[in-house]
């Protein structure tokens, strides 16, 4: 993929991730890393998602120098950056302000597999991180070491929920099914006790999306 398919991929996802109720505003961050070299996309700071282009894309190294772009990136860089250090299997960030998964977020707890999607595609459970503030390498090494080796996303306490995957579509796959997760939970919770999936056949069930599903 070009560097201009990487820049448009992060324009793209800016307007689903507005359109889908997973942010509101200017809110939220978006980046993808171009695996061979190294480079990360991500979307600038402050700018409306339905305004900003692929030349408003600001393209990062490891250290977070900008190699491209006139915008100021992201508030997040430094989150985005510590992700892609721990996880070399993530080559896309989307940083969510939804309602559900922020809800849990605020009250410190976290978020089971208690649907089977959740389970295949995010992990057994995803973790509320230690609170810091916004903007901050405290933030994103306390984010790195929310989401672990496995898991796919984690809750930001009080701010709002982080997803990741082996690209874009993946990342906001997460996106969606751990809000629409964070629903059910909600309102399961309210009613009486969610019932669990065994860590046996969460293991299953990752094991058949990985190895069964789909066309081969």
């Amino acid at each position: 993929m070009t560097g201009k398919r990487y820049k448009e991929t992060v324009v793209a996802a800016g307007v689903t991730m507005l359109e889908e109720g997973l942010t509101v505003g200017t809110w939220g961050n978006i980046s993808v890393r171009d695996p061979e070299t190294g480079l990360v996309y991500i979307s600038p700071s402050g700018m409306d998602y339905r305004e900003i282009e692929p030349n408003d894309i600001v393209v990062l190294d490891n250290d977070l120098n900008i190699v491209d772009g006139a915008r100021v990136p992201s508030i997040e860089k430094e989150t985005h950056i510590a992700v892609y250090h721990s996880r070399p299997d993530v080559n896309a960030v989307v940083h969510t302000h939804p309602i559900y998964s922020t809800v849990l977020g605020v009250n410190g707890m976290d978020l089971p597999a208690i649907s089977e999607d959740f389970a295949q595609i995010v992990g057994d459970k995803i973790i509320c991180s230690i609170y810091a503030l916004p903007g901050t390498k405290e933030l994103g090494q306390n984010v790195a070491a929310g989401l672990g080796k496995e898991r796919n996303a984690v809750l930001l306490p009080n701010h709002g929920t982080l997803c990741v995957g082996e690209d874009m579509k993946t990342a906001l796959t997460v996106s969606h099914v751990v809000e629409k997760t964070a629903q059910i939970y909600i309102l399961a919770l309210s009613i009486g006790t969610p019932q669990l999936i065994s860590a046996e056949d969460i293991k299953a069930m990752q094991d058949y999306k990985k190895n069964k599903y789909g066309q081969r």
